[in-house]
C-alpha cells in the first residue's frame, strides 16, 4: 500500500499530515486485460493497493500481458465478496459513475476531489477510489456506501472511457496530492470524525428520521465533504443538542 506523507513547511510552521493509504477498489470487473491495465496505472502513478470484489479475472493470463511489468500489483491483490466487505476498514470511500444517479444529490468532477481530500487533511486515514463494472457500473445500493460520488468530465458521453482509462486518471489525479499553501485551522483524528458520525446517527435516529430515508443519506453524505473547522463546530453544537434530548 502507498503512503502519502504531505509536509507543509509554511516559513518557522512545520506540519506532518498523517500519512494516507490510497487503494483502488474494481467491482466485478469482467474483462482481464481491464484489470491489467488497471494495475499498470496504479503502478505508474506511484500506488501499490488494489482490492477486488467478487472476480478472478485478474489470475487470467490476459491481464498479466496488459499489466506489463505490474504483474506485483496482481498478484498483491486482496479479493472480497462484496463492496461492503472491500470498504469496512475505509474511512472515506469515493464511488465513481458515469452518469449522475438520484441516490447521490452531489456529484463532483474528478479533478475536484483533491481540494476534499485536503480539506479533510488528517482526519482521513484509509481512503479508497470504487469502480463498477464495465456495463453497468456501480448499483445505487453500491453508491450508497461511498460518502462521495464521481465522475469524469467529458466533452462528448460517447465514446465512453474503459475501466483503464478511467483508473489512470484517478490515479494520476490522486498523484497530484502535494504541499497545502496553507496552514491547516486545527488537526483531528479519525476518532473525532467517527464520532461525529455516531453522534449524528444518534440524533437523527432521536428525532424521527429513519436509516432507509431520502433525507438521512442527504445528510450523512454531507458530512462527508466537510473540513476540519466545520467538523469540530458540528461536534460542539451536538453536544448542546445531545444535552437538550436529554433533558426532555
Amino acid at each position: 500500500m502507498t503512503n502519502l506523507k504531505v509536509t507543509l513547511s509554511l516559513s518557522k510552521y512545520d506540519f506532518n499530515i498523517t500519512s494516507m493509504q490510497i487503494h483502488f477498489i474494481l467491482v466485478e470487473p469482467a474483462v482481464p486485460e481491464n484489470v491489467g491495465a488497471a494495475a499498470r496505472a496504479i503502478k505508474t502513478m506511484g500506488f501499490s493497493s488494489l482490492r477486488l470484489v467478487n472476480t478472478k479475472v485478474h489470475l487470467d493470463e490476459k491481464a498479466s500481458w496488459l499489466a506489463h511489468a505490474s504483474n506485483d500489483i496482481l498478484e498483491n491483490a486482496q479479493e472480497f465478496k462484496d463492496l461492503k466487505e472491500a470498504t469496512q476498514d475505509i474511512d472515506w470511500v469515493i464511488g465513481t459513475s458515469a452518469k449522475k444517479r438520484r441516490v447521490n444529490e452531489d456529484h463532483y468532477p474528478s479533478n475536484k476531489i483533491i481540494e476534499l481530500i485536503r480539506a479533510k487533511a488528517g482526519s482521513v486515514k484509509n481512503l479508497a477510489v470504487v469502480f463498477g463494472r464495465e456495463e453497468s457500473g456501480l448499483t445505487n445500493d453500491e453508491l450508497k456506501l461511498c460518502d462521495i460520488v464521481t465522475s469524469v468530465p467529458m466533452k462528448t458521453t460517447y465514446p465512453s472511457l474503459n475501466l483503464g482509462q478511467s483508473v489512470m486518471i484517478y490515479a494520476y489525479t490522486l498523484s497530484m496530492l502535494e504541499m497545502d499553501n496553507e496552514k491547516p485551522d486545527q488537526k483531528i483524528d479519525q476518532a473525532e470524525l467517527n464520532i461525529l458520525k455516531t453522534k449524528t446517527e444518534n440524533i437523527l435516529s432521536d428525532i424521527g428520521f429513519k436509516k432507509d430515508s431520502a433525507i438521512y443519506n442527504r445528510i450523512m453524505e454531507r458530512l462527508m465533504i466537510l473540513g476540519e473547522t466545520d467538523i469540530h463546530l458540528l461536534l460542539s453544537i451536538e453536544h448542546k443538542i445531545n444535552e437538550i434530548l436529554k433533558k426532555d
